[in-house]
């Protein structure tokens, strides 16, 4: 493109015109010369029966054997085509050979016969319920070679006028239907991405095309069989062919009989030709073949289509879509691209233009439809705008041009315009918008845009003539009203507000006098409350130094100091917050250490030795419910009780005071361990907040007998080390505390070997976020198998490979071992643990989570 400020040589536009126009030519030539070589190969294929190569093939030796050249064979060909010739009426025509291929010899050049004048129509029955519907009387289809070429023949002139598939049909459906009896045809071309699409129809309705145009690639569809298996599909029966198959139509039931064929053009097929009947019945022979041959008669005319292919009812919708785009604003235009045989782009036909549209040589709206992108803007060739039409042809992503200078010569005129141009893919064309540019208008709307943004506005003081000058926006920012006029540069301190008048009155001086530029924020009252602004201002001064004129800009910076103090009030807020917090748990932390004092080393109770870890949360501030209890009791036994209120804080560290002390007092007194956890549970159930919840779980050890007796109340079950053995012990039934009026609690018991190792926890030592239950104990039967390689068995070894990052909850850990290790016994006590675990399976067992809290004595 040329550059606007270089100007253009009229005579180079000239030359470039011609070029372009000579290309045209040449390609319209070579067009013509495809056009007609299809036409004869679709003749010489409807005739013989051969394929499309070999019909190639054949004109070329034929034109060599002759001396002609190709394009003069293809039109000799054509034109010795048989014309229909009216049957004999008193005899029955006489029988010929079958049709041999054609030899090398042609035969003399005929004139093409007039078209006979259709046949009078009679009306044929519809489906049931429906108006007659009118066709031409029935002709019958060719019985033999020569009947068959004729009409072939008349078919293939006939063709010959046709320019699209839409016209292709209609004039097949005209020859058709009165010799097969067929009531519409319809023409799908494969598309890239794997459906159909309805390229060509003829006898069906707007509705009918509309619904049917594309087809999605579905099992079923007879289209997309022939299409695959290269061979016709003939659907006589309705009612088992609508079985198998996906069948077109509103509804099915008009088109009693139908068959489908594929358009051999070449390699694979690409199209698809349908043809219905209203009519029941089978297709004899002599249709079927008059079908094939007709099918291959349409294949050289598909080929050749070098231009858009026309969308059925193409007048009608040329008129639909020119009637939108003249409801669109702006300037835009439907292009559709303009195609060689090979599928290249040679130009872009403008087929619907919007008002506003302008060029840069005046045509304004529909005087532009119609016309041809490089005829009317020759110098667009090979340009970054034609590369970016191309690349949106191909791919389906819009383009967005650059500024760029665009120059035609009309006469010895040189217009030259700027312009942003848009294309976006709009289904076989492109749909083009454009901006055109001025320099100065562009250069004032950048700078409204740069204040309507920036929310300032700028202003120009003169100092010697007293002129100034304000922006629309710096009235808005200032909430001054324009009819009141710009204010003098020493009176602006007059809209401050009174305690930021004098800072911007000695800043404003300081500039005058001494021309300091200056960034001063001040607030001002407006209708909408108080503003607070910016006013940044330098003087240009003369070769004296005296200030000559002042400009500047003046800012609203409302909003970002709103959140500014927004900002700082809730550090605040949170500051305040964190502090009673903190306080708050101080305050838990002394309450829940004085209720549960921590043994500094493990203690020896009913011949156990027992060690408890308590480690409250890394995360948050607050105090949770975990608590634990070890105590021996007045009979000598001992109690281990585990538990976890819901919830942090005071609240919980209270509830948790309350479970611990009594559940301790009702073992003490003699009250068993599941009526204990049923009275805690109508206690949390009848506390202050009812809505509390804890789990728990209760151990009772007796050491004459060596035998352990507990319950829980969802509670994770208890981990039992033995020997090699590593298992969690099966749980008897019972819900969390403070979850039902009416819960149901069992206990299990287990028999102590010398050696054996029990571990009560809360559930703080086995959960992480993300991660199910279920893995957290797994992970902790790994780590408590760890020292079988050699490592300590100590609790805080094994709390230092649990909690390797932070945890966020507190855990409570209460170790139990039994010292020793009695060979004698083991037997013995293999028997005992054998009826314990029996007695604990009866009672029932499940999986459950649960929580913390501590305590030790």
């Amino acid at each position: 493109m040329d550059d606007p400020g270089t100007g253009a040589d009229s005579a180079t536009a000239a030359e470039v015109v011609a070029r372009q126009r000579a290309e045209l030519e040449r390609l319209r030539d070579l067009a013509a010369t495809s056009a007609v070589l299809e036409r004869a190969k679709g003749a010489l294929m409807a005739v013989t029966g051969c394929a499309p190569d070999a019909a190639e093939q054949e004109l070329r030796g034929r034109a060599a054997d002759s001396g002609r050249t190709l394009l003069e064979q293809c039109r000799l060909t054509l034109g010795s085509l048989p014309p229909p010739q009216e049957p004999p009426v008193q005899e029955p025509p006489p029988q010929e050979p079958p049709a041999q291929e054609p030899s090398t010899q042609e035969p003399p050049v005929q004139e093409p016969a007039p078209r006979k004048p259709p046949a009078p129509e009679t009306p044929v029955p519809g489906p049931p319920g429906a108006a007659p519907v009118p066709r031409t009387a029935p002709v019958t289809a060719p019985a033999d070679a020569s009947e068959l070429a004729e009409v072939l023949g008349e078919i293939g002139r006939d063709l010959l006028r046709v320019r699209s598939a839409h016209e292709l049909a209609g004039r097949l459906l005209d020859h058709l239907a009165p010799r097969v009896r067929a009531d519409a045809v319809l023409l799908y071309e494969r598309r890239a991405e794997g459906g159909l699409e309805l390229a060509g129809h003829a006898g069906i309705d707007a509705r009918f095309a509309a619904r049917w145009r594309l087809v999605p690639p579905l099992a079923g569809v007879p289209a997309f069989e022939v299409l695959a298996a290269g061979e016709p599909l003939w659907l006589e029966d309705l009612a088992a062919d609508r079985v198998r198959h996906v069948l077109v139509g509103d509804p099915p039931e008009r088109w009693p009989s139908r068959a489908w064929l594929p358009v051999p053009t070449g390699g694979t097929a690409r199209f698809a030709l349908g043809v219905l009947r209203r009519c029941g019945g089978r297709f004899d022979p002599h249709e079927r073949q008059l079908l094939a041959a007709s099918a291959r008669l349409c294949a050289g005319r598909l080929r050749v289509f070098d231009t858009a292919r026309e969308a059925p009812g193409d007048s009608g919708v040329t008129e639909i879509v020119q009637a939108v785009f003249d409801a669109l604003p702006g300037a835009a235009v439907l292009l559709t691209p303009l195609r060689t045989a090979a599928g290249e782009v040679t130009d872009y036909r403008i087929d619907a233009a919007t008002p506003q549209a302008v060029d840069v040589s005046g045509r304004t709206g529909r005087d532009m439809v119609g016309r041809l992108i490089l005829e009317s803007y020759p110098s667009v060739a090979g340009e970054p705008l034609w590369r970016g039409y191309l690349e949106t042809l191909e791919s389906g992503v819009p383009f967005e041009s650059e500024p760029f200078a665009y120059q035609e010569t009309v006469g010895d005129v040189a217009l030259t315009g700027t312009f942003s141009v848009r294309a976006a893919p709009l289904g076989g064309g492109l749909l083009v918008s454009w901006l055109r540019h001025d320099p100065l208008d562009r250069q004032e709307q950048r700078l409204a845009d740069v204040q309507r943004l920036g929310n300032l506005g700028w202003a120009n003081w003169n100092l010697l003539t007293q002129e100034i000058s304000w922006s629309a926006q710096a009235y808005a920012v200032l909430g001054r009203d324009p009819e009141q006029g710009p204010l003098e540069l020493e009176k602006l301190p007059r809209l401050a507000l009174p305690q930021d008048a004098d800072p911007l009155t000695a800043a404003i001086a300081g500039l005058i006098h001494r021309g300091r530029p200056f960034d001063v924020p001040f607030r001002v009252e407006t209708g909408a409350g108080v503003r607070h602004l910016r006013l940044v201002a330098e003087a240009v001064s003369e070769p004296d130094g005296t200030p000559a004129e002042v400009h500047g800009f003046v800012q609203d910076l409302t909003a970002q100091r709103s959140a500014e103090l927004a900002l700082v009030k809730s550090e605040r807020t949170m500051s305040v917050q964190r502090g009673v917090l903190q306080a708050e748990r101080a305050l838990a932390a002394r309450l829940q250490h004085a209720l549960l004092p921590l043994p500094s080393k493990p203690v020896q109770l009913a011949g156990l030795r027992v060690e408890v870890a308590y480690l409250p949360a890394q995360a948050g501030i607050h105090v949770g419910g975990d608590w634990f209890s070890a105590v021996e009791l007045p009979d000598y036994d001992a109690l281990f009780v585990v538990g976890d209120v819901a919830g942090h804080g005071i609240d919980a560290v209270a509830t948790m005071a309350q479970l611990r002390f009594t559940a301790k007092g009702m073992v003490s007194t003699g009250t068993s361990l599941t009526v204990a956890l049923a009275r805690l549970n109508h206690l949390l159930l009848h506390s202050r907040d009812s809505r509390m919840t804890a789990t728990m779980i209760m151990a009772r050890y007796d050491p004459d007998r060596h035998l352990l007796a507990w319950a829980q109340a969802g509670h994770p079950p208890p981990l039992l080390v033995r020997g090699d053995e590593v298992r969690y012990l099966d749980r008897p039934g019972g819900l969390l505390l403070g979850a039902t009026a009416d819960p149901y609690y069992e206990s299990a018991e287990l028999r102590l070997r010398p050696g054996d190792r029990l571990l009560l926890y809360t559930d703080g030592l086995v959960e992480r976020p993300g991660e199910g239950l279920d893995a957290g104990l797994d992970r902790l039967a790994r780590a408590v198998r760890a020292p079988e390689d050699g490592g300590s068995d100590s609790l805080d070894a094994l709390l230092a490979a649990m909690l390797v990052d932070e945890w966020r909850d507190d855990v409570c850990v209460v170790d139990i071992r039994v010292p020793g290790r009695a060979a004698g016994q083991v037997a013995e006590a293999a028997d005992g643990e054998e009826t314990a675990a029996g007695d604990a399976a009866g009672a029932g067992g499940a999986a459950g989570a649960g929580e913390k809290e501590g305590e030790g004595g």
